[in-house]
């Protein structure tokens, strides 16, 4: 795509501050939903059958949204390195279409909105028609 170092810069902060962001949550959903107390010396241990039922729903939501984070994180990841690399920007379905560079580049706002999107909105659009 060949960014400008000051446009590559914007993109790695954006990045950086959601990875922090994400990693902070993921944290804060696993010891919620894995603590034994509340930090006060009092179990949370329910006794009632109903609290039982809810608490372990509410725990299971919380690790289903913390792995979800930790996908998300993945997805940081491989885009920092994409930035590192000079292939951030890049369609991933157009370059393996061998569309031309200036065809296969996913657009600033895209990527300002989703700065780790793999793919353009029409491919995107395209990859989501056939899951739905």
């Amino acid at each position: 795509m060949g960014l400008k170092k000051s446009d590559s810069e914007v993109y790695r902060d954006l990045l950086l501050e959601l990875q922090s962001r994400v990693r902070g949550d993921v944290r804060q959903l696993t010891s919620g939903a894995l603590g034994d107390g509340d930090g006060n010396g009092e179990s949370k241990s329910p006794t009632h059958l109903a609290e039982r039922g809810t608490d372990a729903y509410e725990q299971d939501f919380s690790l289903r949204v913390a792995e979800n984070d930790q996908e998300l994180l993945g997805e940081i990841k491989d885009a920092l390195v994409k930035l590192k690399e000079g292939r951030f920007g890049l369609c991933e379905v157009c370059v393996e279409e061998g569309k031309s560079a200036t065809k296969s580049t996913i657009g600033k706002a895209r990527l300002r909105a989703i700065p780790y999107a793999r793919n353009c909105i029409e491919c995107e659009r395209k990859r989501e028609e056939l899951y739905t």
